[in-house]
């Protein structure tokens, strides 16, 4: 079977309409076919981000992508990353590496300088594969963006791709979705694209078939497959925190969902196990007793402690210690786990010093250098010395007498700290539950004695190849599609 386009863009009529998991299916599709396939997303927002290979930052779901690829992670395949700091503000990243934070309206004029580097990374993508499979970002039809896109139309009219549309149906309104965003594009970029894709159909087909008809004469574009809604897949998420099925009378975890959490991916492998009850505690509600509470990444360390305060954690987390219950902090709330967190030069916000919870004896100060590497090492506070493997991202500095007491050894240095009575663990490992004995050493020291181990990376594997077999109508459109307004030699 051979594959007709080097340059394919999937968009989508919403956030969240399956652009991510589309790209995903067709990366492990081409690559079972012997196509070298590459994926990439011109510019990402997300506070769900990855370190790849070459020392770089990316969003989490091209690290997905890769991976279904058959590919290690690099900075090519997400060559801009914006990470929001505040509701106007965000800090951004090129090819990997922090460039400034900058408000939306800075970064809109900064947009011609950021899709240089986009057309730069596309270019290499193009010249080490047969294909690359693109995915856009939010819907093509925001009008207020359009000027100097370089997420959606703007990058399929610089490279002159096609591009093929996709909406869920679950959100319903599928059919004004489709209809309303072409009717929001230029002759142009209308004229680009090949075809529709319905995603997460659940029913009888029969009965969307007129639905279909209707579409097909009212656009004439071809709806090149429907695809089914599947449940139970293991995939990391970009951003939004995925909902729990509680598991009744299990070890119990709670994390509060901070407003700026970052790399929730972290408890991924909780929610899988068995015998843990993961809980994410919002804003306003109660707060439930534990067994163990972590407190996750923050993108905003000192306004994420305000939060905390308003919502009453540190005095549920001080009564939680007080009856023998145990808490970890992954990087910035390992930060928050400290005396005080200082950010002198404004790094994260407004200049200034907060005081954090106390926990452990030491501060913490933010610097403009983020740390980004992929590491390995050992559970300093486990008898077995369990391996570990992970990676650490962060802006920030900590400093004091808790770190002569490290959670892990990393490549022979000390790393996080834990507190002289063993109820309190930090660390800047981000990652750290997705190595079984590292996740197993964990919960053992929280309480819960257990043999069983949630392999995230089987899991993964299985859920890329469940969605690959049901994306399989998509490939064979796509393969056999020719269409008169379209030169599919692109």
């Amino acid at each position: 079977m051979s594959f007709p386009f080097s340059t394919l863009m999937v968009q989508g009529t919403t956030s969240d309409a399956g652009k991510s998991t589309i790209v995903a299916a067709l990366c492990r599709l081409l690559r079972r076919q012997g196509i070298r396939v590459v994926p990439f997303k011109p510019q990402n927002m997300a506070l769900n981000s990855a370190v790849t290979e070459d020392g770089g930052e990316i969003g989490r779901a091209q690290a997905l992508q890769a991976i279904a690829a058959g590919l290690a992670p690099h900075t090519d395949m997400n060559p801009v990353l914006l990470k929001p700091s505040s509701d106007i503000g965000a800090q951004v990243i090129i090819h990997g590496q922090v460039r400034a934070e900058m408000d939306a309206r800075d970064y809109h004029q900064y947009k011609t300088i950021a899709m240089q580097a986009v057309l730069e990374s596309h270019q290499r993508l193009c010249q080490q594969y047969d294909s690359v499979i693109v995915e856009g970002a939010g819907s093509p039809a925001e009008i207020n963006l359009r000027d100097r896109d370089i997420a959606n139309m703007g990058f399929a009219e610089a490279v002159d791709c096609p591009v093929i549309l996709v909406a869920d149906i679950d959100r319903g309104g599928v059919f004004a979705h489709l209809v309303g965003t072409l009717s929001c594009l230029s002759p142009s970029e209308r004229h680009r694209i090949i075809g529709f894709v319905i995603n997460r159909f659940r029913g009888d087909i029969s009965l969307l078939e007129p639905g279909l008809e209707w579409l097909e004469q009212q656009t004439g574009k071809p709806v090149l497959a429907v695809l089914p809604y599947l449940h139970g897949l293991f995939l990391d998420a970009e951003d939004a925190v995925q909902a729990v099925q509680a598991n009744a009378g299990a070890f119990r975890v709670v994390v509060p969902s901070l407003p700026r959490m970052s790399n929730h991916t972290d408890f991924d492998a909780l929610r899988a196990h068995p015998e843990v009850d993961l809980r994410f505690v919002r804003q306003g509600e109660p707060i439930p007793p534990a067994d163990l509470i972590i407190l996750p990444g923050s993108k905003n360390t000192r306004a994420d402690l305000a939060w905390l305060e308003q919502q009453g954690w540190p005095q549920q987390i001080a009564r939680h210690l007080r009856y023998g219950g145990k808490v970890i902090g992954i990087c910035g709330g390992f930060q928050m786990l400290g005396q005080q967190v200082h950010d002198p030069r404004g790094v994260e916000g407004m200049p200034g010093s907060s005081a954090a919870l106390g926990l452990l004896e030491m501060e913490t100060e933010m610097t403009s250098h983020k740390r980004l590497q992929q590491v390995q090492g050992i559970c300093a506070f486990d008898a077995q010395q369990a391996g570990v493997t992970g990676y650490e991202i962060h802006m920030g500095e900590s400093h004091g007498a808790a770190l002569s007491q490290p959670a892990f050894f990393i490549d022979r240095r000390a790393e996080g700290a834990l507190s002289a009575d063993g109820q309190v663990l930090g660390t800047y490992l981000h990652g750290l539950f997705d190595t079984p004995s590292a996740s197993s050493a964990l919960l053992r020291w929280a309480g819960l004695a257990s043999d069983h181990a949630v392999d995230t990376q089987a899991l993964r594997e299985a859920s890329l190849d469940r969605l690959a077999d049901a994306a399989q109508p998509l490939l064979d459109a796509l393969c056999v599609l020719r269409h008169d307004s379209v030169d599919v030699s692109t």
